[in-house]
Order: structure tokens, then sequence, then C-alpha cells
């Protein structure tokens, strides 16, 4: 049983502690959303009928100026390539530069020019910086389902967890409309990755983005992992306060 109530605990003390549980738990839920995600290939399969990207690659493949013959390799080859990219980002850039592909004159090149594999080395290092950030949060939600036990805390309801996160939501959603999800992307590029490192790129200098046919895939991605992550959330919301009641 609870040994303190909750009544006793300062108010500071039970909004501080409500915030970081409530923070940390959704930054493990997104991050092991985007996990169950990359284990699925981010849905490329479906994004590549829906997207039609099989006809994309069939225009601009013949367009590319570094690489050729694009255009005559399989959808199936298409899968596996972005499969290999996908997997080398997850496992800090390892085998980026050997991914290639085959045409059906039984001709292999490599897949990605330096200025790529660059990009991607750095989608790497974000990934792992991620990781370490989603470790930390563990830790500190372990830490805040331990302390609510212990101190007879109330715990934050699922009901209220999900409203004061689909207000967070909401609003980062609004200033997505308002900004323009285009804009916003190509902010957030200059931001995050080194001014002189290349990450935007024609269809017709880079397979890479043919193959995912930019920034389309992208957002089909982000509803992919939307959807899963609001699943885990409610599911690690709902285990959590039975954890602590």
């Amino acid at each position: 049983m609870p040994s303190t109530p909750s009544n006793r605990v300062p108010l500071f003390i039970r909004i501080s502690s409500g915030t970081m549980l409530t923070v940390s738990l959704l930054i493990v839920s997104l991050w092991s959303a985007w996990q169950l995600a990359a284990w699925a290939d981010f849905g490329y399969t479906s994004g590549y009928r829906l997207l039609n990207i099989e006809q994309h690659i069939q225009t601009y493949g013949p367009q590319n100026r570094y690489k050729p013959d694009f255009q005559l390799t399989a959808p199936s080859q298409h899968k596996r390539l972005f499969s290999d990219i996908a997997d080398a980002v997850q496992h800090g850039g390892r085998g980026l530069e050997s991914i290639s592909y085959q045409t059906v004159k039984d001709e292999t090149h490599t897949l990605l020019r330096k200025p790529e594999v660059v990009h991607l080395q750095d989608v790497a290092n974000l990934i792992s910086l991620c990781n370490r950030i989603a470790i930390f949060s563990i830790m500190v939600l372990i830490i805040m389902l331990l302390y609510y036990r212990k101190q007879g805390l109330s715990p934050p309801k699922p009901t209220q967890i999900a409203l004061g996160s689909i207000i967070v939501l909401c609003l980062m959603g609004l200033a997505l409309f308002i900004i323009g999800p285009t804009q916003t992307f190509y902010w957030l590029h200059t931001k995050i990755f080194p001014d002189n490192h290349q990450w935007f790129f024609y269809y017709q200098d880079s397979l890479m983005t043919t193959l995912m046919k930019a920034p389309d895939l992208f957002g089909f991605i982000a509803g992919v992992w939307a959807v899963i992550a609001i699943l885990v959330f409610a599911l690690f919301q709902y285990a959590a306060y039975k954890i602590i009641r």
C-alpha cells in the first residue's frame, strides 16, 4: 500500500514529477514506434504502391547524370535497396557505401554517390543520438514509476496524459500547417545537419531521392510512425497507470 498520501506532497513536486513522467513516456513511445516501423521497413512496400514509385523510377532513372540504367531494375530490387538503406542508418551507417543494384544487363553499380553517403551517415548519427536520448528517457520513466509508487502519489490518469499530449501535438500540427510541411522539412534539415553537407538532391542527381520519391515518401513514413506511436503510447500509458496503482 502507498505510504504517503499524495496530498502531502508539495504541488510543485506533483506537477514536475507528472511532467517528467508524461514527457519520458511520450519519448519512449515515439522511440518504440520508430523501432517497430523500422522493423517493417517503414511500410515502404505499401508506400511504393500508393505513391506509384515504380513509375517515378521509370521516369527519372534514365535522367540520372551519374548512375546508369536504374530503370532496368525490378520492383523487388527497389524494395530490397530501401531496406538496405533503412537497415544501414539504423546501425550507425554501416554498409552504406556497398549498397548496389544490378540491371537486366547483368551490370552491377553502387547505388549511392559520396554526398548521399555523407548525408545518410548524418541521418544515422541523428538516429544514434535519438537512441541515447530514448535510453535516458527509459531510465527516467522507470525512476518516476518507482517514485510514484514509493511516495504514494496518485498517477496521472490515462485520459489526463492523453489530453496533455494531444494538446502538445495539436499545437505542433497547427504550427506545421501554418508554416507549411515542405518549408518545415527544409528548415529542419538546415538546423539539424552540418552546413557543409549536402542534404537536398535533385532526382536527376540521386538514385536515393528517386527511390524514395522524396519528400512524398517521408510524409507517408511520418503517417505510419504517427499511427504506430498513438497505439504504443496508449498501451504504455495504460501499463504505467497500472504499475503505479
